[in-house]
């Protein structure tokens, strides 16, 4: 049977909390130092005490030593590694492939910035030992598929979060424009600012407009055929996403996959262990988008640029002193202060929301007609708040009274096994049916994070009379036990070493700042094949004093910025 992992983002050791508590299998999070997220690291001890909270789960922590190394930094990169792998953490999540030689026993997983794309990248990761490839988000299901059936590693493929336009691990962009290295966990994002679109004559073909920017990625259907074709991870992006969105995100994604399960009880299973229970309804239109896209999935080209993402509200029906009038798309729409809003140009946060009006601060752009798309609700964001679900490990009981004594056993569904056994009182109760219903009641309660289920309970000789707090006091001795063990995890799969492998990661960009499967003459419909009129090119994009040269390779349909 395979299990399938949820693979959620933690900036913080608290956010990985909840995703745990959300459903998550698994939570990546970065150490204090070489995570490709500068602003999103983590000290030792949180990721300890994570790792500690996971595991009563049987779930997994993934640490990020994903950043390219000096030599100088080697040792200092060589004592993190041995500190994570003394906190607990289950696997190092690597680029560098320094990094591979760091440890003997922890599991090395090939990050997203390795670029792994074809069937014969993989198998030459495969060969340097990694146990999981973590592959670039602008594949079709046919291609994942190929690179699945050419290896024997775990597959983990993103299927939900903000898109890098470029491909993963080969933009140099920000490095160019800014001296900030996005292979260093510094990318300053320059993808998500505007630009004018210019031919080669100087004309300007789009002004002001976030050119490089693309929706994000949502696969949320898709979870059923990336299963079938090998994926065993699925993997949130947003380590610099806050708690409501990693909450929200996670259960969505978390109750699709047991949909799935529940599908193929005989194929798949969850890679942990536990259910969610309560919390709110999921709704991934009320969190922070850009739009969704399924990208390449289909191995076609589809319109990926950002516009405005979230629900639809409605237009500016006209502009106020100090904000404006929304005219709605519906009769239900109600606003809330605090929402957030975006349009084509942009987005901002309403201050207070009296009605349809709408008063916040001057937005340039925003104008009398503009469609806008609510991508924050402040009224859910409460309503996340206020109703957290709690995670717990189904625990089957089964009760034997026999001649004065009580023998209560414990089974947790990842195959714990502990019992209680004691004398039993001497008085006998006075309604044998009763007492054994109150037994079962009692006995069928959440005691910490167990779900103790309905006993079985069976009887020889006459019922004793068992005070509640007796029985409440066994259910809490079967709970403390079973914390005493460690829970039965599944095993990841650990990579074959292959110290004397001839394959060699390159990282050399050719003098390419970025190389991208997105297409702008597609998207603003320039695409020869498309049969417009062809501007005079090169084109050109422009931020300031800025211009950088748009490059297409149509045959292998890709287009590179330098």
């Amino acid at each position: 049977m395979k299990a399938l992992e949820l693979l959620a983002p933690a900036r913080t050791a608290e956010i990985g909390i909840a995703a745990i508590d959300c459903g998550a299998d698994a939570v990546y999070i970065a150490g204090p130092a070489f995570g490709a997220r500068q602003a999103a690291g983590n000290s030792v001890e949180d990721i300890a005490r994570l790792c500690s909270y996971a595991h009563r789960y049987g779930a997994r922590i993934y640490a990020t030593v994903n950043t390219l190394l000096y030599p100088e930094e080697v040792p200092q990169a060589q004592e993190l590694v041995r500190q994570l792998e003394l906190a607990g953490v289950d696997a190092l999540i690597v680029q560098d492939p320094q990094v591979l030689g760091m440890s003997d026993s922890i599991i090395m997983h090939a990050s997203t910035q390795c670029a792994i794309r074809t069937p014969e990248k993989a198998r030459g990761l495969e060969s340097l030992g990694f146990g999981r490839l973590v592959l670039e988000r602008e594949l079709s299901l046919e291609q994942i598929r190929a690179i699945c059936g050419a290896v024997g590693t775990e597959i983990e493929f993103f299927v939900h979060g903000a898109l890098c336009v470029c491909y993963s691990g080969q933009c140099y962009l920000s490095e160019k424009l800014t001296g900030r290295s996005a292979n260093r966990g510094a990318c300053a994002q320059p993808c998500r600012s505007l630009y004018d679109l210019e031919d080669a004559n100087g004309k300007v073909i789009v002004r002001n407009k976030p050119l490089l920017s693309l929706k994000d990625y949502n696969l949320l259907h898709r979870l059923e055929e990336l299963a079938h074709a090998g994926v065993s991870s699925f993997k949130i992006e947003g380590r610099l996403k806050g708690e409501s969105y990693v909450r929200n995100v996670v259960k969505a994604y978390s109750e699709a996959l047991d949909a799935l399960v529940a599908r193929y009880p005989d194929r798949y299973c969850r890679a942990s262990f536990g259910h969610v229970q309560g919390g709110f309804v999921p709704d991934l239109e009320k969190t922070f988008n850009r739009g969704y896209t399924e990208l390449f999935m289909d191995g076609k080209r589809g319109q990926w640029a950002a516009e405005g993402g979230g629900e639809y509200v409605g237009k500016v029906q006209r502009l106020t002193r100090d904000g404006f009038v929304l005219e709605p798309a519906s009769a239900g729409i109600r606003l809330a202060n605090g929402d957030g809003f975006t349009f084509d140009s942009g987005g901002f946060r309403a201050d207070v929301c009296e009605g349809l009006t709408v008063h916040c601060k001057k937005v340039e752009g925003l104008v009398p007609g503009v469609k806008l798309y609510r991508n924050i609700s402040a009224a859910f964001e409460r309503q996340l708040d206020a109703a957290r679900p709690i995670r717990e490990i189904d625990v089957q009981l089964s009760v034997a009274l026999v001649n004065g004594q009580i023998k209560v056993t414990a089974i947790s569904e990842d195959g714990r096994q502990v019992t209680v056994q004691e004398d039993a009182p001497a008085d006998t109760a006075r309604d044998p049916e009763k007492m054994l219903q109150t037994l079962e009641a009692q006995l069928a309660k959440r005691s910490g994070h167990y779900a103790f289920g309905q006993p079985s309970v069976s009887v020889q000789g006459p019922v004793p009379f068992l005070p509640v707090a007796a029985i409440n006091g066994i259910r809490r001795d079967l709970a403390l036990q079973l914390d005493a063990l460690p829970v039965r995890a599944r095993p990841l799969y650990r990579g074959a070493k292959a110290l004397d492998s001839s394959y060699k990661m390159e990282y050399a960009c050719n003098g390419e700042l970025m190389r991208t499967k997105y297409c702008i003459r597609h998207q603003l419909g320039l695409c020869p094949k498309q049969g417009k009129v062809k501007k005079a090119e090169p084109l050109f994009l422009r931020n300031g004093k800025e211009r950088l040269q748009l490059t297409f390779d149509c045959a292998v349909c890709e287009m590179t910025v330098s």
